[in-house]
Protein backbone atom coordinates (compact mmCIF):
# COMPACT_ATOMS: atom_id res chain seq x y z
CA UNK A 1 0.00 0.00 0.00
CA UNK A 2 1.31 3.41 -0.98
CA UNK A 3 2.01 6.04 1.67
CA UNK A 4 -0.63 8.30 0.13
CA UNK A 5 -3.25 5.58 0.54
CA UNK A 6 -2.24 4.99 4.15
CA UNK A 7 -2.45 8.71 4.87
CA UNK A 8 -5.96 8.83 3.40
CA UNK A 9 -7.06 5.82 5.45
CA UNK A 10 -5.64 7.38 8.62
CA UNK A 11 -7.38 10.65 7.92
CA UNK A 12 -10.69 8.87 7.36
CA UNK A 13 -10.27 6.85 10.56
CA UNK A 14 -9.54 10.01 12.53
CA UNK A 15 -12.56 11.77 11.03
CA UNK A 16 -14.72 8.82 12.01
CA UNK A 17 -13.77 9.29 15.65
CA UNK A 18 -15.12 12.85 15.55
CA UNK A 19 -18.02 12.23 13.21
CA UNK A 20 -21.38 13.93 13.55
CA UNK A 21 -22.76 12.30 10.42
CA UNK A 22 -26.54 12.09 10.52
CA UNK A 23 -26.79 14.30 13.63
CA UNK A 24 -29.07 17.32 13.79
CA UNK A 25 -27.74 20.26 15.76
CA UNK A 26 -29.16 23.53 17.03
CA UNK A 27 -26.57 26.18 17.82
CA UNK A 28 -27.93 29.28 19.53
CA UNK A 29 -26.06 32.47 18.79
CA UNK A 30 -24.73 30.60 15.78
CA UNK A 31 -24.40 33.44 13.29
CA UNK A 32 -21.23 35.11 14.60
CA UNK A 33 -18.02 34.50 16.54
CA UNK A 34 -17.78 31.31 18.64
CA UNK A 35 -21.25 30.14 17.61
CA UNK A 36 -20.44 30.58 13.93
CA UNK A 37 -17.25 28.54 14.22
CA UNK A 38 -19.15 25.77 16.00
CA UNK A 39 -21.72 25.76 13.19
CA UNK A 40 -18.90 25.48 10.67
CA UNK A 41 -17.10 22.59 12.35
CA UNK A 42 -20.34 20.69 12.97
CA UNK A 43 -21.22 20.89 9.27
CA UNK A 44 -17.70 19.77 8.35
CA UNK A 45 -18.18 16.80 10.70
CA UNK A 46 -21.37 15.82 8.88
CA UNK A 47 -24.18 17.39 10.92
CA UNK A 48 -27.23 19.23 9.70
CA UNK A 49 -27.38 22.54 11.57
CA UNK A 50 -30.06 25.00 12.66
CA UNK A 51 -28.51 28.42 13.21
CA UNK A 52 -30.28 30.49 15.81
CA UNK A 53 -29.69 34.23 15.62
CA UNK A 54 -31.16 37.49 16.89
CA UNK A 55 -31.53 39.87 13.97
CA UNK A 56 -31.13 43.04 16.03
CA UNK A 57 -27.89 41.74 17.55
CA UNK A 58 -26.40 40.90 14.16
CA UNK A 59 -27.36 44.31 12.83
CA UNK A 60 -25.69 45.91 15.84
CA UNK A 61 -22.52 43.95 15.04
CA UNK A 62 -22.68 45.26 11.46
CA UNK A 63 -23.40 41.78 10.12
CA UNK A 64 -27.09 41.77 9.12
CA UNK A 65 -26.61 38.85 6.71
CA UNK A 66 -24.51 36.67 9.03
CA UNK A 67 -27.15 33.97 9.57
CA UNK A 68 -27.92 33.66 5.86
CA UNK A 69 -24.21 33.42 5.12
CA UNK A 70 -23.84 30.68 7.75
CA UNK A 71 -26.63 28.68 6.14
CA UNK A 72 -25.08 29.06 2.68
CA UNK A 73 -21.83 27.72 4.07
CA UNK A 74 -23.60 24.72 5.62
CA UNK A 75 -25.32 23.96 2.32
CA UNK A 76 -21.97 24.31 0.54
CA UNK A 77 -20.64 21.51 2.74
CA UNK A 78 -23.45 19.23 1.59
CA UNK A 79 -25.51 19.44 4.78
CA UNK A 80 -28.94 20.83 5.57
CA UNK A 81 -29.05 24.25 7.18
CA UNK A 82 -31.71 26.62 8.42
CA UNK A 83 -31.64 30.01 10.14
CA UNK A 84 -34.04 30.68 13.01
CA UNK A 85 -34.56 34.25 14.19
CA UNK A 86 -35.61 34.37 17.84
CA UNK A 87 -35.28 37.05 20.50
CA UNK A 88 -34.55 35.22 23.75
CA UNK A 89 -35.39 38.37 25.69
CA UNK A 90 -39.01 37.34 25.14
CA UNK A 91 -40.33 34.43 27.21
CA UNK A 92 -41.26 31.45 25.06
CA UNK A 93 -38.97 32.32 22.16
CA UNK A 94 -36.29 29.82 23.14
CA UNK A 95 -38.79 26.97 23.26
CA UNK A 96 -40.19 28.08 19.91
CA UNK A 97 -36.66 28.07 18.51
CA UNK A 98 -36.19 24.41 19.46
CA UNK A 99 -39.52 23.47 17.95
CA UNK A 100 -38.65 25.28 14.72
CA UNK A 101 -35.35 23.37 14.55
CA UNK A 102 -37.15 20.07 15.14
CA UNK A 103 -39.61 20.82 12.37
CA UNK A 104 -36.88 21.89 9.95
CA UNK A 105 -34.43 19.05 10.61
CA UNK A 106 -36.74 16.29 11.84
CA UNK A 107 -35.32 16.43 15.35
CA UNK A 108 -32.55 17.88 17.50
CA UNK A 109 -29.79 15.53 18.65
CA UNK A 110 -27.29 18.22 19.64
CA UNK A 111 -27.95 21.49 21.44
CA UNK A 112 -25.30 24.17 21.92
CA UNK A 113 -26.35 27.05 24.16
CA UNK A 114 -24.08 29.85 22.98
CA UNK A 115 -26.32 32.93 22.84
CA UNK A 116 -25.81 35.37 25.70
CA UNK A 117 -25.44 39.06 26.47
CA UNK A 118 -23.37 41.06 28.92
CA UNK A 119 -23.20 44.61 30.20
CA UNK A 120 -19.93 46.00 31.52
CA UNK A 121 -21.53 48.09 34.22
CA UNK A 122 -20.43 48.55 37.85
CA UNK A 123 -22.69 46.44 40.05
CA UNK A 124 -24.21 49.31 42.04
CA UNK A 125 -24.98 51.17 38.81
CA UNK A 126 -26.74 48.27 37.10
CA UNK A 127 -30.28 49.34 36.14
CA UNK A 128 -33.11 46.88 36.69
CA UNK A 129 -33.67 46.62 32.94
CA UNK A 130 -30.14 45.33 32.31
CA UNK A 131 -30.40 42.86 35.18
CA UNK A 132 -33.70 41.42 33.99
CA UNK A 133 -32.56 41.22 30.37
CA UNK A 134 -29.47 39.24 31.35
CA UNK A 135 -31.48 36.90 33.57
CA UNK A 136 -33.95 36.22 30.76
CA UNK A 137 -31.45 35.70 27.94
CA UNK A 138 -28.58 34.11 29.86
CA UNK A 139 -30.52 31.79 32.15
CA UNK A 140 -34.28 31.56 31.71
CA UNK A 141 -33.87 30.96 27.97
CA UNK A 142 -31.40 28.16 28.74
CA UNK A 143 -34.04 26.46 30.87
CA UNK A 144 -36.54 26.77 28.02
CA UNK A 145 -34.07 25.31 25.54
CA UNK A 146 -33.26 22.35 27.75
CA UNK A 147 -36.87 21.60 28.61
CA UNK A 148 -37.76 21.62 24.92
CA UNK A 149 -34.78 19.62 23.62
CA UNK A 150 -34.05 17.00 26.30
CA UNK A 151 -37.23 14.89 25.98
CA UNK A 152 -36.48 14.03 22.35
CA UNK A 153 -32.88 13.13 23.15
CA UNK A 154 -33.98 10.93 26.03
CA UNK A 155 -36.54 9.14 23.87
CA UNK A 156 -34.01 8.47 21.10
CA UNK A 157 -31.32 7.27 23.51
CA UNK A 158 -28.68 9.70 22.21
CA UNK A 159 -27.98 13.37 22.72
CA UNK A 160 -25.38 16.04 23.29
CA UNK A 161 -25.89 19.28 25.19
CA UNK A 162 -23.14 21.86 25.47
CA UNK A 163 -23.61 25.08 27.39
CA UNK A 164 -21.09 27.83 26.70
CA UNK A 165 -19.95 29.31 29.98
CA UNK A 166 -17.13 31.71 30.77
CA UNK A 167 -13.89 32.09 32.69
CA UNK A 168 -15.94 34.59 34.71
CA UNK A 169 -17.58 31.65 36.48
CA UNK A 170 -14.43 31.27 38.55
CA UNK A 171 -12.44 34.43 37.76
CA UNK A 172 -15.11 37.14 37.82
CA UNK A 173 -14.67 40.81 36.95
CA UNK A 174 -16.46 43.33 39.15
CA UNK A 175 -18.13 45.00 36.16
CA UNK A 176 -19.53 41.63 35.03
CA UNK A 177 -20.94 40.46 38.36
CA UNK A 178 -24.43 39.53 37.15
CA UNK A 179 -23.13 38.01 33.91
CA UNK A 180 -20.66 35.88 35.89
CA UNK A 181 -23.32 34.79 38.38
CA UNK A 182 -25.63 33.68 35.59
CA UNK A 183 -22.88 31.76 33.81
CA UNK A 184 -22.22 29.99 37.12
CA UNK A 185 -25.91 29.20 37.44
CA UNK A 186 -26.00 27.80 33.90
CA UNK A 187 -23.01 25.59 34.63
CA UNK A 188 -24.64 24.35 37.82
CA UNK A 189 -27.80 23.55 35.89
CA UNK A 190 -25.91 21.52 33.29
CA UNK A 191 -23.94 19.74 36.02
CA UNK A 192 -27.14 18.75 37.83
CA UNK A 193 -28.88 17.48 34.70
CA UNK A 194 -25.86 15.49 33.48
CA UNK A 195 -26.35 12.77 36.10
CA UNK A 196 -30.07 12.43 35.38
CA UNK A 197 -29.66 12.01 31.62
CA UNK A 198 -26.47 9.92 31.51
CA UNK A 199 -28.39 6.60 31.61
CA UNK A 200 -30.18 7.62 28.40
CA UNK A 201 -27.08 8.22 26.30
CA UNK A 202 -27.30 12.01 26.68
CA UNK A 203 -24.16 13.90 27.69
CA UNK A 204 -24.37 17.41 29.14
CA UNK A 205 -21.21 19.48 29.45
CA UNK A 206 -20.08 23.07 29.85
CA UNK A 207 -17.33 24.84 27.90
CA UNK A 208 -15.77 27.88 29.59
CA UNK A 209 -13.79 30.14 27.24
CA UNK A 210 -11.30 32.67 28.46
CA UNK A 211 -10.49 35.80 26.49
CA UNK A 212 -11.45 35.03 22.88
CA UNK A 213 -11.53 37.27 19.83
CA UNK A 214 -15.24 37.89 19.18
CA UNK A 215 -17.58 40.53 17.83
CA UNK A 216 -18.53 41.35 21.41
CA UNK A 217 -15.06 42.57 22.27
CA UNK A 218 -14.22 44.13 18.92
CA UNK A 219 -14.26 47.56 20.60
CA UNK A 220 -11.37 46.46 22.80
CA UNK A 221 -9.22 45.78 19.72
CA UNK A 222 -9.54 49.27 18.24
CA UNK A 223 -6.41 50.33 20.14
CA UNK A 224 -3.81 47.79 19.00
CA UNK A 225 -1.35 48.63 21.76
CA UNK A 226 -4.00 48.36 24.45
CA UNK A 227 -5.25 45.07 23.02
CA UNK A 228 -1.71 43.66 23.06
CA UNK A 229 -1.46 44.64 26.73
CA UNK A 230 -4.82 43.02 27.50
CA UNK A 231 -3.76 39.79 25.80
CA UNK A 232 -0.41 39.64 27.56
CA UNK A 233 -2.07 39.86 30.96
CA UNK A 234 -5.01 37.62 30.14
CA UNK A 235 -3.50 34.15 30.66
CA UNK A 236 -0.25 32.18 30.88
CA UNK A 237 -0.36 31.77 27.09
CA UNK A 238 -0.32 35.59 26.89
CA UNK A 239 -2.72 35.75 23.97
CA UNK A 240 -6.42 35.71 23.24
CA UNK A 241 -8.01 32.54 21.98
CA UNK A 242 -9.57 32.21 18.55
CA UNK A 243 -13.18 31.20 17.99
CA UNK A 244 -12.00 28.18 15.98
CA UNK A 245 -10.18 26.90 19.06
CA UNK A 246 -13.45 26.90 21.00
CA UNK A 247 -15.11 25.07 18.10
CA UNK A 248 -12.54 22.28 18.32
CA UNK A 249 -13.40 21.76 21.98
CA UNK A 250 -17.10 21.80 21.12
CA UNK A 251 -16.60 19.12 18.47
CA UNK A 252 -14.90 16.86 21.02
CA UNK A 253 -17.80 17.18 23.45
CA UNK A 254 -20.58 16.90 20.87
CA UNK A 255 -19.28 14.14 18.58
CA UNK A 256 -18.76 10.43 19.09
CA UNK A 257 -15.30 11.27 20.46
CA UNK A 258 -16.90 12.64 23.63
CA UNK A 259 -19.25 9.75 24.28
CA UNK A 260 -17.86 9.02 27.77
CA UNK A 261 -17.61 12.65 28.94
CA UNK A 262 -20.50 14.19 30.85
CA UNK A 263 -20.87 16.68 33.67
CA UNK A 264 -17.55 18.27 32.72
CA UNK A 265 -16.54 21.92 32.64
CA UNK A 266 -13.84 22.27 30.00
CA UNK A 267 -11.72 25.34 30.70
CA UNK A 268 -10.53 26.69 27.33
CA UNK A 269 -8.78 29.70 28.84
CA UNK A 270 -5.16 29.60 27.82
CA UNK A 271 -4.46 28.77 31.47
CA UNK A 272 -6.31 31.71 32.99
CA UNK A 273 -8.23 29.40 35.32
CA UNK A 274 -4.95 28.36 36.94
CA UNK A 275 -4.86 31.61 38.87
CA UNK A 276 -2.85 33.74 36.48
CA UNK A 277 -1.93 37.08 38.07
Amino acid sequence: MQKEEIDIQNALALAERFTMAGRRALVTGGSVSIGREIVRVFAEAGADVAVHFARDADVAFGQPDAAAEAVREILGKGRRGVAIDADFARAGEAARCVQAAIEALGGVDVLVVCASIQYRTPFLDLPAEQIERQIQINFKATIELLQAALPGMKDSGWGRVLTIGSINQTRPESDLAVYAALKSAQHNLSFNLAKDYAPYGVTINNLSPGLVVTERNRWRREDAAKWAEIQEGSAPMQRAGEAREMAGAALLLCSDAGSFITGADLQATGGRHLGWQ
